[in-house]
């Protein structure tokens, strides 16, 4: 036992520093009280990371790959608004390397959100000029190796095997605040869309034996490269499977995601995804963003009615507030 801790604390380790952790976890008085659950939220969003972020995580270990496969450029792929891509810039400025956006769309007149910040950041931007979510990375490739350059490709929202031991490595992190704090937490809900997330969370759980339910809420119907987004955590998780020689056998049981909040397709702000933001901005001063965690929060206070009240709840916080910004004109007061 002591041997195989010690192989997975090797693993997690083999990082580089770029976010403010642990962050913190804040218990949501006032929405308790009226929602007659006890709430609790996992602050990502304070990350620090060019305004934080869940990806911050990821990134600690991606880039740490990438430069010790002697990577002097990076490239990686995601919606204009991505998070992943504006943390994947701010990674890059922070360590003096060479970052390459390819973003889905045509260039905008107005730039707003996270794609402004990007693009303050430094990073190098190349449009799609479609909507498409599988990429062709060849011709930035070689056209990068072409001037001298050693790319190293992040795939969409950082979701591998690597960056999902930001997650794991979460875990550990959340189950010595709960002990500090003599707290257990029965459900988590957050945000799942491309995948490294629920399954850095997935591993995490079963390595170091916590007790507490994944609520993963979908917030993208559409599938990645051709996977549906329990069929795509399944195979990372495997592949944590085999890194850390966990013996457990995973089935699709193991990652199942919450589809009923994700009729309306990626980006799609409705009246959900409105009422989830006004209503944590009012009651605690904490605000959502409209794509992940506006859609995400919505469903965790919709799902409470299926739980029972004794039950207590956390709400991983992933960030991208920045994307609120983008959505200016259709965020209505209540």
């Amino acid at each position: 036992m002591i041997v195989k801790l010690m192989i997975i604390m090797d693993i997690l380790d083999k990082k580089i520093s770029f976010g403010f952790f642990p962050t913190p976890i804040q218990y949501l008085d006032k929405l308790s009280e009226i929602l007659n659950f006890e709430i609790y939220i996992k602050r990502d969003d304070n990350t620090g990371l060019a305004t934080g972020g869940n990806k911050t995580r990821k990134l600690e270990y991606l880039i740490y790959d990438a430069i010790e496969k002697g990577a002097d450029t990076i490239i990686t792929t995601g919606a204009q608004q991505s998070n992943h891509c504006r943390q994947t810039a701010a990674a890059c400025a922070s360590i003096g390397m060479e970052c390459h956006l390819i973003l889905r769309g045509n260039e905008p007149e107005k730039f707003q959100g996270n794609l402004l910040l990007s693009k303050l950041l430094g990073a190098k931007i190349h449009y799609t000029k479609d909507n498409k979510k599988e990429v062709d990375f060849k011709p930035v490739i070689n056209n990068l190796k072409s001037e001298g350059k050693r790319p190293y490709v992040i795939p969409y929202g950082g979701s591998n095997i690597i960056g999902a031991l930001g997650f794991v490595n979460a875990v550990r992190e959340l189950k010595k605040q709960l002990e500090n704090m003599e707290k257990k937490m029965d459900y988590i809900f957050f945000a799942s869309s491309s995948g490294g997330t629920q399954a850095g969370l997935t591993l995490g759980i079963e390595i170091f034996k916590m007790k507490s339910k994944l609520m993963p809420i979908n917030i993208d119907k559409e599938e990645t490269y051709g996977l549906k987004l329990e069929e795509l955590v399944l195979k990372l998780v495997n592949q944590g499977k085999d890194l850390f020689k966990i013996k457990k056998r995973f089935t699709l049981k193991d990652t199942f995601v919450i589809n009923n909040y994700n009729n309306n397709p990626y980006g799609v702000y409705t009246k959900n995804e409105n009422n989830a933001i006004n209503l944590l901005a009012k009651t605690q001063g904490i605000l959502l963003d409209p794509v992940y965690t506006g859609r995400a929060f919505y469903g965790m206070v919709d799902y409470l009615k299926f739980l029972n009240p004794e039950s207590n709840v956390l709400f991983w916080h992933t960030g991208g507030i920045p994307a609120l910004f983008d959505y200016a004109n259709q965020v209505k007061f209540s």
